[in-house]
């Protein structure tokens, strides 16, 4: 027989990020006027996961969370998520890995004597 998996247990840190991002979620479909069942419609999903994804369950998979925000018209800020040219650590350490010289690279030279 095979041992269960193990669920995952996400971070604090992660947790906390998942709860802003649902009542964000919340928050602009009520700015927008539109019922929780026009958002899950939209969405391709139902009222229960959509109610979930605002409360930040870490299980609702992030293609589904990404649906919400394309039926609320906010998928361009996910794209901009990990970015490259908002990547500060990366950024930096790309720098840090920069050479302090750049040389030429000779060509050995062959031998054509025949």
């Amino acid at each position: 027989m095979f041992p269960m998996p193990t669920p995952h247990h996400p971070s604090i840190a992660v947790r906390r990020a998942l709860r802003k991002l649902g009542q964000d979620i919340h928050d602009a479909r009520r700015r927008r006027g539109l019922p929780a069942e026009v958002v899950a419609e939209r969405a391709f999903t139902t009222r229960p996961t959509l109610r979930r994804i605002e409360q930040g369950d870490h299980s609702v998979g992030m293609g589904i969370y990404a649906a919400v925000l394309q039926a609320l018209g906010l998928l361009d800020g996910l794209e901009q998520v990990a970015d490259p040219s908002n990547d500060t650590v990366g950024l930096a350490l790309s720098s840090e890995a920069l050479p302090e010289r750049v040389r030429l690279r000779r060509r050995k030279a062959t031998n054509d004597a025949g």
